[in-house]
């Protein structure tokens, strides 16, 4: 679930390249109010502080393995989404999680054994190069313009609230509430075989509420509490997508009902 490319590079990232005055000084970036490149993914990484925003429109899930992440379920199935039509338009006005906001950029280490990280962008994107129109990345003296700097500023802020992501799973791991997830879902209430979706975890309520006072007091007074009651409770709308995509014509054929994992 929310695996990676081939490559080993993030999902959507097809290259990776620094950006730099040098080679990339008249430089341009455009914007697009269409993003094809979500379309066929229905599992989107999602950090802890988009969870208030984030539980209205999708089901808020964390992938399987020994290093889980929270991901934003926008189909059920793999390479549905329900929210991006086939060419990148948005259906309706759901919440964008910033992990798509952010892309084509992100911050990388260039020198594994260095903790410092330099802004890059995936040039296979056709978002980032030499074109008439578009916002530049470097002034006249090679200096980022504020574009750049805004940007730089947002992935920043993506890899703070990512460290906030990872303290929040190790807490969830520390305690052991996290369970394999599984649901069943009827194409129509009481008939036929149901679609059982596997292949995430979630929050196991029955643990949590075994959780010594001391500790429930701790993550109510540091928000991490509040931020599991949002996964929980976003966990109804897998019923809510499942009907979408039978409405958008994008639902499974009755021979999948079984184990049908959900993945990205």
């Amino acid at each position: 679930m929310a695996s990676a490319p081939q490559s080993g590079l993030p999902i959507f990232y097809g290259d990776l390249v620094p950006l730099n005055s040098q080679q990339h000084g008249s430089w341009k970036a455009i914007s697009v109010d269409k993003a094809p490149w979500v379309a066929k993914h229905n599992a989107i990484p999602l950090t802890v502080e988009e969870f208030p925003q984030a539980m209205r429109d999708f089901p808020i899930v964390f992938s399987a393995g020994d290093n889980p992440l929270p991901l934003a379920l926008m189909g059920l199935n793999d390479g549905v989404n329900v929210f991006f039509e086939d060419d990148g338009t948005v259906i309706g006005t759901p919440y964008i999680p910033a992990y798509i906001r952010r892309y084509p950029f992100l911050l990388a280490k260039l020198q594994q054994d260095s903790e410092n990280l330099s802004l890059c962008f995936d040039p296979s994107s056709n978002l980032v190069g030499e074109f008439d129109e578009g916002r530049e990345m470097f002034d006249e003296n090679g200096q980022p313009t504020e574009h750049t700097q805004e940007l730089l500023k947002f992935c920043e802020m993506f890899e703070q609230a990512g460290a906030k992501t990872q303290s929040f799973m190790q807490e969830l791991k520390n305690e052991g509430l996290l369970m394999d997830g599984e649901v069943a879902i009827n194409r129509v209430e009481g008939e036929g075989q149901p679609f059982v979706y596997r292949g995430f975890q979630m929050v196991n309520q029955e643990k949590l509420k075994e959780l010594r006072g001391d500790q429930l007091r701790k993550w109510n007074e540091n928000g991490m509490l509040p931020l599991i009651h949002a996964h929980m409770f976003s966990l109804d709308l897998m019923r809510v997508i499942f009907a979408k995509q039978g409405q958008q014509g994008k639902g499974p054929a009755p021979q999948e009902a079984i184990a049908n994992p959900v993945t990205a």
